[in-house]
């Protein structure tokens, strides 16, 4: 038995489960937020450990993908996060929103170029989201594939219409940090390269 939420909770025991909580919810012994506080932690699990006989058993009772933790996290930015590239795909032909933020606006795309997930990159990469969507920082996907040196990546995110030159709040563009130039966010943009970091 492979590790991950198996361990736990088979999959038979899945759909038994959604609907246990649901009619402890109808008598009153689960509030509607204990419910969905229940099942969310199943479903963030899944999601983590690539398990998507459990994701489709949620995805068929009609679970919202959209569900997200307190960091903002959907089971399809775990997924990403964590390498999970058939259960990325199993999300998004399932109806998951690629463009979905975290409460630090960062997408799936930007967790997977920033753990080096390049597959899974270019899988998000295919999704209707507008590829220089920034972070609360105001870094783009291109800007990460620049940072983490994703140099191949970043030039597929330019052929694709990512904005190299666009900056983020420091002053950082793509084009700079690929260069290992980094704004130091001071008057007069100045900036330092990556030997002086070190």
């Amino acid at each position: 038995m492979r590790s991950g939420l198996r361990k736990w909770l088979p999959v038979f025991l899945i759909s038994p489960l959604i609907a246990s909580v649901a009619v402890a919810g109808e008598q009153g012994a689960l509030s509607q937020e204990e419910i969905q506080q229940q099942l969310a932690g199943f479903y963030f699990a899944a999601a983590r450990a690539g398990d998507n006989a459990v994701l489709h058993e949620f995805i068929d009772a009609g679970f919202d993908l959209e569900t997200a933790d307190e960091k903002g996290y959907t089971a399809l930015i775990l997924a990403a996060y964590n390498g999970r590239g058939d259960t990325v795909r199993l999300l998004l032909d399932a109806g998951a929103n690629a463009c979905t933020e975290d409460k630090r606006g960062n997408t799936a795309l930007l967790g997977a170029i920033f753990k080096g997930e390049l597959g899974i990159a270019r899988q998000l990469m295919k999704a209707d989201c507008d590829l220089n969507q920034p972070n609360l920082a105001g870094q783009t996907p291109a800007m990460f594939a620049a940072l983490f040196q994703r140099l191949e990546l970043l030039d597929e995110l330019a052929r694709q219409g990512a904005d190299l030159d666009v900056v983020d709040r420091m002053g950082n563009s793509a084009a700079n940090l690929a260069e290992g130039r980094f704004a130091t966010g001071q008057a007069g943009g100045e900036s330092r390269s990556s030997s002086a970091l070190r």
